[in-house]
């Protein structure tokens, strides 16, 4: 069987109820990234979350050590996550203590929490592989991510937990959203900041610790952050925001799943990053409000538009035309024959943009502190910005052509 059946059939959950499973975990892992990356994205606090999942670390080498020293199995997926979330929330109660309580900003604070959290975590793992069985451990997988012979019970795990914390960004979906745009007009409404904060944050723990074992701790961060960012091409309303990146995310979490279950070899953290930034490249080139494509068409068109009107004002003025693209969009909208003469077509546009051009000189000469006027852009049409009484007025007070 080929690796592109193999990934249909993954995609399709046709490829065994483990990876099934995992499948369906990593998606809700990234419907929950999304949506809780979408809130940190938006109260720009997405190197406190890269701090959060770093602090994780030392957190999974202690639980294993404890669990180990207590007779058990040290790879116990809960306790794992147990030890990760405790220490992930130290760093961040640390991160907000730094920045309180002394005079470091809040990227000073990141910087010490990530770095020693980091080297402890690395400092832990050396010291588990002096112990017996620590070699076999595992350890190193939650750095990246491994799906290999995941139990179908930390499956469930993961995926029941994805679940409840999607739950948790559809519940506090309204305070976060107000504390994100405006701290000060929150606190007004009786909504605490601080505690709105933390339990924004405490959501990026909840997908960085669950996401240990998919995507590592490495590579969490980006779940959180790619997602939002992608979206925000497509949308400027939060509602639609949120929705998206929970979409972007969700999608990215199965479909690199499915990658990872038809290419065995292949780690299932970096292939979901990997799906999420392809997501993102595609929403920053093709989206159709903030898109490099758009963009480019957006500058094209009133690049002619421009030379447009300044190739019809310079006929109406009998001057030379020597710019080859203005010449080229003239003849192209048969306003100038291919001898460089004016088509009788020709004549009425370069009449209409001299009497425009004349009318918008005079609204400007008797209402220069109108801020109606401030809309001109040398290219829109008189009618468009004045109401057709103020263009009659305008007309009365121009100079009348002489009868022949």
């Amino acid at each position: 069987m080929t690796t592109l059946e193999l990934f249909l059939r993954a995609l399709t959950l046709q490829a065994g109820y483990n990876s099934a499973l995992v499948a369906v975990g990593a998606g809700l892992l990234g419907i929950a990234g999304g949506g809780a990356g979408a809130f940190v994205f938006l109260r720009k606090r997405a190197l406190v979350s890269d701090a959060v999942t770093h602090a994780t670390l030392p957190g999974v080498a202690i639980a294993f050590i404890v669990m180990v020293l207590l007779g058990g199995d040290g790879r116990w997926l809960p306790g794992l996550i147990l030890g990760s979330a405790a220490s992930a929330a130290i760093g961040l109660m640390g991160v907000e203590w730094i920045t309180a309580r002394t005079r470091l900003g809040e990227d000073a604070a990141i910087g010490a929490i990530l770095s020693v959290f980091f080297g402890l975590g690395i400092v832990l793992l050396t010291v588990i592989q002096t112990m017996e069985g620590g070699k076999q451990a595992g350890l190193d997988t939650f750095l990246l991510g491994s799906t290999a012979g995941m139990l179908i019970g930390e499956a469930v795990l993961i995926a029941a937990a994805g679940a409840v914390a999607v739950g948790l960004v559809a519940i506090l979906r309204r305070p976060m959203t107000l504390v994100a745009f405006d701290p000060d007009y929150a606190a007004t409404l009786g909504i605490n900041v601080r505690r709105t904060d933390l339990a924004m944050m405490g959501l990026a723990l909840v997908v960085t610790v669950i996401g240990l074992k998919v995507v590592g701790l490495i590579l969490i961060v980006a779940l959180l952050i790619i997602p939002p960012v992608a979206a925000r091409f497509w949308t400027e309303r939060v509602d639609r925001l949120i929705l998206i990146a929970a979409g972007i995310g969700g999608v990215s979490g199965f479909t690199g799943a499915a990658l990872s279950a038809a290419a065995r070899d292949m780690p299932t953290g970096p292939i979901i990053v990997l799906v999420a930034f392809a997501l993102f490249a595609l929403s920053l080139a093709f989206s159709p409000r903030r898109g490099v494509l758009a963009s480019a068409i957006r500058h094209r068109r009133f690049q002619h538009r421009v030379h447009l009107r300044q190739g019809l004002l310079a006929m109406a003025r009998g001057e030379a035309i020597y710019d080859r693209l203005t010449l080229r969009i003239l003849r192209r909208r048969g306003l100038m024959r291919g001898d460089g003469v004016m088509t009788r077509t020709g004549r009425g546009a370069a009449g209409r943009a001299q009497l425009d051009e004349t009318r918008w000189a005079t609204a400007r000469r008797l209402r220069a502190d109108d801020p109606v006027l401030e809309r001109y852009d040398g290219l829109t049409p008189i009618d468009q910005v004045l109401t057709p009484d103020q263009v009659a007025h305008l007309d009365s007070l121009l100079p009348k052509p002489e009868a022949t």
